[in-house]
């Protein structure tokens, strides 16, 4: 079992509570309600929430198919490490 499946509770839970915040600045917006600086903080709370959800899934991925794996071919490994590094691209741009 994956670290995804091992933590699911915790990781909907997470993703939620980013819901949350985000619905919560879509009502700000949609009832002319908040100031603008409320709804930037909303969203840099919101961006802090995602960056670690997206943390805490790039470690699990590192230990349990990089690290974790040493029966696993070669090659598996090297491919979860080569997703993992297109991924990070795509996420950093």
């Amino acid at each position: 079992m994956t670290h995804v499946y091992r933590n699911k509770k915790q990781l909907v839970s997470r993703i939620k509570k980013i819901q949350g915040q985000l619905g919560a600045v879509v009502k700000r917006l949609e009832t002319d309600e908040g100031d603008c600086f409320s709804i930037l903080q909303t969203l840099a709370a919101t961006r802090g929430a995602l960056n670690g959800l997206m943390n805490q899934l790039v470690q699990g991925h590192i230990v349990d198919h990089i690290v974790k794996n040493p029966n696993a071919p070669e090659s598996e490994s090297e491919a979860a490490a080569m997703q993992l590094a297109s991924l990070l691209r795509t996420y950093w741009k």
